[in-house]
């Protein structure tokens, strides 16, 4: 598979994955429109970060998949769309439902509508796998039951739909791609893996803050959930309107990732817990494990990355931006 010459659109390319998606897109030879939200600091977020020759080969474009008509202007002539633009932390999701509900679900609407009147020929929509909610079996296959237990989960449940609906109503050739949990360079400190490799590493904090450490979850590379969009954009055996699960397929609990990146940060902090790190009780996903099968069979993806090297490579990266004093800190997350 190769997306030489092929006009791609990346909505919410300026964030963790879409950043990484699109320096891949661009050093496989696609021409990429890269759509980043428009702000006031004319910034393109991390695609800042990304290395000039890959950010020269981009067609950067600012705006907000909120506006119909911008969208409708941006999308003729691309082959395939990914769509990552979203809302996605889940603590802000519980003070301002409804712009979850704007950007996740009507921005969503905008981009379906569009391809369906352009003749899109591949639209690839982002998921989460916290659409399932605490897990009532695992592995955590695409026919398990979805649950909204969160309003961030809930508007993604209803920006999913849409996309199933689209397929079913109107054939429009939309796959939805379910990553779990991802981690690598570039992720905020909304996320654990972030906030505890930070914490480990600055001096500047003598303890290293946390929230419930009993939660399972499956943590999937960067560089894997990239691959796994590759491969979601020009697969021949996918079903559109279908879901498909992309993780590692292998469980951790909060604890365990706590002890592993002191070790592999070589720090001997004091861990606390702190209760602002905490989602609601009846919110909280108590157990995430991908079963990946599905999209394993029609595109032969897997992860290849593990959980070690995966954060290895992430320590390296937040010591080079501690280094250069590169570094926003966050006063919470929720894992």
């Amino acid at each position: 598979m190769t997306y030489d010459g092929i006009n791609v659109l990346v909505t919410g390319a300026d964030g963790f994955i879409g950043s990484h998606l699109t320096e891949a897109l661009a050093s496989q030879g696609a021409k990429v429109t890269a759509l980043t939200l428009y702000n006031s600091f004319d910034s393109n977020g991390w695609l800042d970060e990304v290395p000039n020759d890959a950010r020269g080969r981009l067609d950067l474009v600012r705006g907000d998949v909120r506006d119909a008509a911008f969208v409708g202007r941006i999308m003729p002539g691309q082959d395939i769309v990914f769509h990552l633009a979203a809302l996605i932390a889940i603590p802000h999701s519980y003070a301002a439902a409804q712009t979850y509900v704007e950007t996740n679900v009507l921005g969503t609407l905008n981009v379906l509508e569009a391809a369906r009147r352009l003749g899109t020929e591949r639209i690839v929509h982002t998921s989460t796998s916290e659409v399932y909610g605490t897990a009532l079996r695992m592995p955590i296959s695409e026919d398990h039951p979805l649950q909204g237990q969160s309003p961030y989960s809930a508007s993604k449940i209803g920006a999913d739909m849409m996309a199933e609906a689209f397929a079913r109503s109107f054939g429009l050739p939309v796959v939805t791609l379910r990553p779990f949990n991802t981690f690598g360079p570039r992720q905020s400190e909304r996320a654990l893996i972030s906030t505890l490799i930070r914490q480990a590493l600055d001096p500047s904090c003598e303890v290293v803050r946390v929230g419930d450490t009993t939660p399972v979850r499956d943590l999937t590379y960067v560089q894997d959930t990239v691959c796994a969009f590759l491969s979601a954009g020009l697969a021949t055996n996918l079903e559109f309107g279908r879901a498909y699960n992309a993780g590692s397929q292998r469980a951790v609990t909060v604890a365990q990732v706590i002890d592993l990146v002191l070790e592999l940060c070589g720090s001997s902090k004091t861990v606390e817990q702190e209760s602002i790190r905490m989602r609601p009780v009846n919110s909280e996903v108590r157990a995430l494990l991908a079963d990946s099968s599905r999209f394993a069979a029609a595109t032969g993806w897997g992860a290849q990355v593990s959980l070690r090297e995966g954060l290895d490579r992430t320590i390296e990266w937040w010591r080079g931006r501690l280094a250069a004093g590169q570094v926003r800190r966050h006063s919470h997350f929720m894992t």
